[in-house]
């Protein structure tokens, strides 16, 4: 599967404020590291979520439709070319820009995310802020490990049908059908109040965080306007899942990958 071996250097990430709004695609100015498309992408945010995904919330009907969705995209895992770069001290395997997109796209156009108002982008920033694209294991608090770009844990995992979180299709693939679910419950959460559009976008990704990084008893706290209120990692994941949404967005452009792009 390690079909093209690149070497280059991971960046610093753009530091963020965890409250206020994040700034536009034209105040972040054109990415370090992007001279023109052929460049090869510097690094996302170095810093993941600590708490993986929680098995509560996730719907029967969720493990037939992941399972569908994984089996419908089996020409992906030829299509994803992997370069090695620095990570700290060590020297790791990531998909390349082109690939990340290729799996973004194919996963939310599969999980119909448009019809709860999430795009692509949504899902590249979400694996983002979880892992920086980077495939890891991780343990949270409680000693339980997570696994893969997306940060399954077993229970999770088994509760999608994923079978296996560490392959990078399966994992988006399972990612952005949990992010639809995400959505939902957002949506719910949000349905009382009256917010003009472009606030309800934000705060329905910042319900779509919430439901990834906190419990169920951490998401009953949240109203959709408390969100500033909420554990400093939390905060921290709304902000890198909104830059790597805007970095998705970026790469769409210089890469030519955004007109086809599910939407």
């Amino acid at each position: 599967m390690m079909q093209s071996f690149t070497r280059w250097t991971l960046a610093l990430a753009v530091p963020f404020a965890l409250a206020g709004s994040v700034a536009g695609l034209n105040e972040l100015g054109a990415f370090p590291g992007f001279a023109s498309a052929g460049v090869q992408e510097v690094a996302p945010l170095g810093s993941a979520v600590s708490n993986p995904l929680s098995t509560l919330g996730v719907p029967p009907m969720a493990k037939a439709a992941v399972a569908t969705a994984i089996a419908a995209a089996p020409d992906l895992h030829t299509q994803i070319k992997w370069v090695e770069v620095r990570n700290g001290k060590d020297m790791v395997m990531t998909p390349d820009a082109t690939s990340r997109l290729l799996l973004v796209q194919a996963a939310a156009e599969r999980a119909n995310l448009a019809e709860v108002g999430l795009n692509y982008q949504d899902v590249y920033g979400l694996i983002n802020a979880e892992t920086s694209w980077l495939p890891r294991t991780g343990v949270g608090k409680t000693g339980t490990h997570s696994y893969g770009l997306a940060q399954f844990e077993p229970g999770t995992a088994k509760a999608l049908g994923l079978k296996d979180p560490n392959d990078p299709v399966e994992a988006v693939y399972a990612a952005a059908m949990h992010m639809k679910t995400a959505a939902q419950w957002s949506a719910e959460k949000l349905s009382a109040l009256k917010l003009p559009p472009q606030v309800y976008a934000e705060k329905l990704r910042e319900g779509v965080s919430i439901y990834y990084n906190l419990s169920w008893k951490g998401r009953r706290a949240w109203n959709g306007m408390n969100t500033d209120k909420l554990p400093t990692p939390t905060l921290r994941h709304i902000e890198n899942t909104r830059w790597g949404a805007q970095r998705a967005e970026f790469l769409a452009q210089q890469l030519g990958m955004g007109e086809n792009a599910a939407s």
